[in-house]
């Protein structure tokens, strides 16, 4: 794929400092020797320091040397840590003692790290759940100014010959994360997304928020929410090419988009594809995936203030390259917005 090669090169230009906190992992360990190798990103490897020199030699890794090595449960910087978390977090009740214990957790120091600035990204999962690393994430990191939650979008990468998308590629959204959001959060969902399509994914986005609905066929208070949401995100973000409430072949496919959505600026030619719900829009990358044939690379998580990404815990070692690399743009990005 020509854009993992993009993003590949991008981020190698613009190195950027990336934490994995499940550092003595396998195939974490192996493909750090290859992020370091290839010069994608800085790394800093959290766990066990012994363990990780051991399976260093045990697989003849050539570059883990260059790595920074943190262990959590021996670390000189550990008051320095606790410190930070008990500030953000006593307003909640948390006490020194409890930050002080959850400063040795692998997965709370590295997101600590990435909050003092100390890393610019942050990718786990391979041993760890979703929920494992968004709770101290949310907690420490937060989310981007005006966002209030957090999503994932599933870059799409269609057959050769697929009429739709740009480039071969659709961004799909929420499909990781937020089960039932607001019409606020839709809106949030729909600029996170189009942000995403055009800094990882490289296609300029046309969004479509979806419905069941195509400009009022039918009335239902979840068609309501998609055109609340749609009307509040075209107001926050102007500049972008938005439309809803669209039915998903009004959405791509030009002759439907005509004929039920006449004047729309994005009907017949999404690249950008918004769900109602975390339900939907688990079900249709999936769908397209499997049935469709598509690959799907993700997900990418959207809205939070410095990026941090989550694997699946039966991830690849190529998977762990690919994801840092898409954290490292995402860092990239966010620094060039500023």
């Amino acid at each position: 794929m020509d854009l993992i090669k993009e993003i590949i090169r991008n981020a190698q230009e613009h190195k950027q400092r990336i934490v994995l906190p499940e550092g003595d992992e396998p195939r974490t360990l192996q493909a750090a020797d290859r992020i370091i190798a290839d010069g994608i990103a800085d790394v800093v490897l959290i766990g066990n320091v012994a363990e990780i020199k051991k399976m260093t030699a045990e697989f003849g890794l050539k570059n883990i040397d260059k790595a920074t090595l943190v262990d959590p449960k021996n670390n000189p910087d550990r008051d320095k840590y606790a410190a930070l978390l008990y500030e953000l977090r006593k307003a909640k009740g948390m006490t020194m003692e409890q930050a002080t214990a959850l400063a040795e957790n692998f997965m709370y120091l590295g997101i600590l790290m990435v909050k003092n600035g100390e890393g610019d990204g942050l990718v786990s999962g391979a041993r760890s759940t979703t929920g494992d690393m968004l709770r101290p994430a949310l907690q420490i990191i937060k989310t981007i100014p005006g966002v209030s939650c957090v999503s994932g979008a599933f870059i799409m990468f269609l057959q050769d010959g697929c009429k739709y998308g740009t480039d071969g590629k659709m961004v799909f959204a929420d499909c990781a994360v937020t089960p039932v959001p607001t019409a606020e959060q839709l809106a949030e969902i729909a600029i996170c997304t189009a942000d995403t399509a055009k800094n990882i994914a490289k296609i300029d986005p046309a969004v479509a928020i979806l419905s069941f609905s195509t400009k009022g066929s039918a009335k239902h208070e979840v068609v309501d929410k998609v055109i609340t949401a749609t009307n509040i995100a075209r107001e926050r973000r102007p500049d972008l090419l938005l439309d809803g409430e669209l039915q998903a072949d009004a959405a791509i496919v030009p002759s439907v988009g005509s004929s039920k959505a006449p004047g729309s600026n994005v009907a017949g030619k999404a690249n950008t594809l918004v769900f109602p719900s975390l339900e939907v829009g688990n079900i249709a990358y999936k769908l397209v995936q499997r049935l469709g044939g598509a690959e799907a690379v993700g997900p990418v998580l959207q809205g939070l203030a410095k990026p941090c990404n989550d694997l699946s815990r039966g991830c690849s070692i190529d998977d762990i390259y690919k994801l840092v690399a898409i954290t490292a743009n995402q860092a990239i990005a966010q620094k060039s917005n500023k």
